[in-house]
This record gives structure tokens, sequence and C-alpha cells, in this order.
């Protein structure tokens, strides 16, 4: 059967009596849900119960989170949002169609999240089922903007998600869709393929520095492309897998003031670490900005959006012929209400798992700017000057710098890194990705059993923790190497928070002890031969 056939079916279906099919599918076990509707990274292990990531579906309190840059394991808050809101959502049902009612609950999310945002409700948003899906719906959007296909150039392609090499070119990422909807891997997304240019960020031979022509590297490849006659979709870093932010300030303003209406730039803010300042600017500027609840705000993975700025809805609505393959993509409830001819197109077919990911993300948002400004601006400053210290201390790390602009006023409390990168040394030089990764999963493990030594030791060992994952790094005239990375998630500012500063204090200090315990149990493992006493996992992905 073909795709446009399984379409028409499910359309046929819903008609007939699919939405009490669909309200079955809510009474699925919570934790089933919350990994639904995804593609396979969601996917958990058979043995341990974790995705990819080493993230369980269910609240792990006893698991120290310091992953965000990757993923971090749902919170009880959080968890307990979700199965609120699955029964609100079951009472609605009793009163209107499963659709009707999960429609109205998505646009009232797009609200609550503009809300947390303090954005205009101008801005639409779509919603998708993690940052990558979202790629492809800029990529389907700006080609409506731009009247044509698009040649993508993507800014900091050495240090963004695994699956832009393929959005980027309108290819498929996955062998699986999150709609359940087998493909081929990079093969080309119907109607939607096109061309990229990778602008990477990272300069080895200084080090792991960031390349100090990027600013003329951006603007050589845009120049080159319009020369050709080609439109422009910019992608631009805000911020990296390494806390990195490019272009200038300066760069984009010369690009805005050369080139008006012929480049449409969307950001890749996933990490979701700028201030709402700098969001809104992007915004006013007529970027796209791509935004997930899963990274710095602390919810499950996956759940992607896309920010459309003011005035878009207008191109929308001239959209003549649509790429068939972006209907492999969304459902109608993914699309803003306003956007009705649009919507139109798109089979009504809710994704319960990418609804409930937002649900959580949501209460993660919303627990973290409830938090006084000062005081999130305080802690991030304290917990950056903390760690800084404690990696610089350590004989078997060597720090990665920070690589953004000089911070300024819309960069608020980010103004302070909130991702701290680092290699694991021996003999003064790097160890290998391998044992870089086998230090990755032994610091998600209980070790106490398979590390001998002291008392101290063994309570070391015992703790389990994630950090963000291996980010590999390649070396032209010599092997890849590997970056690990501590992260600190909004999660931390709302648990520290306190109204008694006294309290509040002791809750900071209490955060940078547990961080001090992930170095030593790094520095334990290095010193045991991390690769020889952690299991291999064929799977794991660096």
């Amino acid at each position: 059967m073909s795709a446009g056939a399984s379409r028409l079916s499910a359309t046929e279906r819903a008609s007939e009596g699919g939405s009490r099919y669909r309200l079955r599918d809510l009474f699925t076990p919570l934790d089933t849900l919350l990994v639904a509707g995804g593609d396979l990274r969601l996917a958990l292990d058979p043995n341990d119960r974790v995705n990819a990531y080493g993230c369980a579906a269910s609240p792990e309190p006893e698991l120290w989170n310091f992953a965000s840059s990757t993923a971090s394991t749902i919170s009880q808050a959080a968890y307990e949002r979700a199965a609120l809101a699955r029964e609100e959502l079951m009472h609605k049902c009793l009163f209107d169609e499963v659709e009707i009612a999960f429609d109205a609950r998505c646009e009232d999310m797009r609200q609550e999240l503009r809300g947390h945002f303090q954005l205009s409700p101008r801005v639409d948003i779509v919603f998708s089922p993690s940052g990558t899906d979202s790629q492809l719906h800029a990529l389907f959007l700006a080609r409506a903007v731009l009247g044509a296909p698009p040649v993508t150039i993507v800014v900091g392609a050495d240090q963004t998600g695994s699956g832009t090499p393929h959005t980027a070119r309108g290819h498929h990422f996955s062998t699986m869709t999150a709609g359940g909807i087998a493909v081929r891997k990079d093969g080309a997304v119907t109607g939607l393929a096109g061309d990229s240019i990778a602008v990477p960020l990272i300069n080895m031979a200084a080090g792991i520095a960031m390349r100090a022509d990027a600013d003329a590297a951006i603007m050589r490849a845009i120049e080159t492309s319009l020369a050709q006659g080609r439109h422009v979709l910019l992608q631009i870093m805000d911020s990296s897998k390494l806390g990195w932010r490019a272009p200038s300030e300066a760069c984009l303003d010369e690009i805005a003031r050369r080139w008006p209406r012929k480049v449409q730039i969307v950001v890749d803010a996933c990490q979701a670490r700028l201030g709402r300042r700098r969001l809104r600017a992007y915004l006013d500027r007529g970027y796209m900005v791509l935004m997930t609840g899963s990274k710095f705000f602390g919810g499950p993975a996956f759940s992607g959006a896309l920010l459309m700025p003011k005035g878009f809805s207008r191109a929308v609505d001239r959209l003549g012929g649509i790429a068939p393959g972006i209907f492999d993509y969304a459902g109608r409830c993914d699309w803003p209400m306003a956007w009705t001819a649009l919507r139109s197109r798109f089979e009504r077919r809710p994704n319960f798992g990418q609804w409930l990911r937002w649900e959580a993300a949501l209460a993660e948002i919303g627990s973290y700017y409830s938090v006084p400004g000062a005081f999130r601006a305080k802690m991030l400053a304290e917990l950056a000057a903390g760690i800084d210290s404690m990696i610089a201390l350590s004989p078997l790390l060597r720090a990665i710098p920070a690589a953004i602009e000089k911070p300024g006023a819309d960069d608020e409390e980010f103004a302070q890194a909130t991702i701290f990168p680092f290699t694991l040394l021996r003999g003064g030089k790097p160890v290998s990705i391998a044992e870089t990764a086998a230090v990755h999963r032994g610091l998600a493990r209980d070790m106490n059993s398979d590390i001998s030594g002291s008392a101290a030791d063994r309570q070391v060992a015992v703790q389990r923790c994630l950090i963000g994952q291996p980010v590999r790094l390649e070396r032209q005239d010599d092997a890849p190497q590997a970056v690990l990375r501590l992260c600190v998630g909004a999660r931390l500012v709302t648990e520290a928070w306190s109204p008694d500063a006294v309290q509040a204090q002791t809750h900071v200090q209490h955060i940078l002890d547990r961080i001090a315990h992930v170095l030593v149990k790094i520095e334990l493992l290095l010193d045991r031969g991390a690769a020889a006493v952690v299991p291999e996992k064929p799977a794991y992905e660096v």
C-alpha cells in the first residue's frame, strides 16, 4: 500500500469512529506512552530499560542528572504533570471526539509556551516529536517563503545533531519516522530534497578552539550560493553541543544589510540556552527558531518545536503544492489552528507520546521561570565558577574554552556558560574515544562490584550519574577525539530555589558537592582503566 493510500484510509477510519480507537490508546501505560510517537532513539533497551541516552521512561530520583546537553530522565513533578494531563484529556473525550479535544489542548499548550517565553500572540508554534523533525518543518516552510528550493547552509555542522546532515538536504534521518512509517535513511524526502553546505566551527589545530574566520566562511558560503542564483536557508547556532554561538551579531547585521529577503535564517536553539530577550529579538528579525523542551529545560527526550515569526502565516496561506514527503513528518494537530488551509491537507493523527513529553517539558519550563531572575543569574554564575575551578584542578581533565561573543544584555542569565566540555587525559594526552565512551557508561552504572579499592572509592563508584554524551571530534591528520560535558540545566535551578537565602545557598553548595563527586568518579574510572571494567554496549553511539 502506498503512503498516499495509507493516509486516505486513516482519514476514512477517523470519520467512521476512529476516535474510539484513539481513546483506547490513552489507556496505554504512561511509561509506554512517554516513549511512543518518536523515532528509534526513544526505544528502550530490553535489558536495562533505558534509551540510547541512558534515560528511563519514569523518574529515577537516585540518579544524578548533569546531562541536559543530551537528555535527562523525567522528574517526578513532570511525570505527575503528564499523568494528570492524560486524565484530563480522557475526561474531555467523554464530551468531544478525541481529535477535537486533543487539538484544543495542543493550541492551549502553544499559548502556555508563548506565556513562559513572553512572546507575542502572533508568534506561531509548530510542534514535533524532536528538534530533528522540526528541521524538516523549517525546510518545508522556508521553501514557501523563498518561493523555491533553498540551499541550506549549516553553521556549526560539526556540533549539531547527528540527523542534521540529512535533514539539511531534505533527507530522512532515520529508518523509521515518528509516525511509524518505514523509510530509507538518507533517502530523499519526496519534494524536499536539495543541497546543503556545512560550515564547521572547530579548529582542531588550535587545540579544540573556535575557528577565527567563522564569520568570513559563512559570508563566503552565502555569496557563492546567491551568485549561482540560489535561495539560502541559513541555519545559525545558538548554542552548539559545546555551548558555542555563531555567527556574530555583526555578521548577522551585515547579512541583513546586504541581502534583505534573500536569506531566510533559522536559529538552532534546540539546546534552549538563550535568554528570553535574545529569543524575542531573533523572532522580531523574522528568523525561525528551533527549540526543544528536552535539553536545558530537562523535559523527557524528545519534544521539538519550531517558533515562527509574526506575519509568517501569510506565506503559509499562499502555499500551493505541498512536498508529499512532509505528510510522513506531521499531523494536523502539529500545525497552529490559524493555518487552516495547510492543516486541512494533513491527517488527524494525534501523537500522544509527543504531546505528553511536551506536557512534561512545560512543567519544567514553568517551574524554571517561576524562580526569580536574579536568583537564576546568581546561581548559574556560582555553578559556572565552581565547575570551571574543579575541572581546572583535575590533572586528568582538560577544559575546552568557551567560544561565544562577549555577553550582552540579551543573554540575561545565559551570560554564564551552562555546558562545560572537557577531554580526558592520561599522561597528558587525550584518551581514546572508546575509553571516553566507557567512562560515560561507567558513570551511569553502579560500579561498586567492578572496582576494588577503599571504602571511599566504593562510595564514589556506587553513585549513578548522567553527564552529556561524548562528542566526537574529527582531526585531519590524527585519530578522532571525544569530549565529555558536564551540564547545568533548569531543574537544578528549580530544585535549589528557596525564598530563604541561607537555605538556597545550602542547596547550591550541595549541587557543587555532587559535581565534585562526579569528577572524582571519572578520575577513578580512568585510574582503573574504564574500557576494561565497564562492559561494552554495541549499540552505543558516540
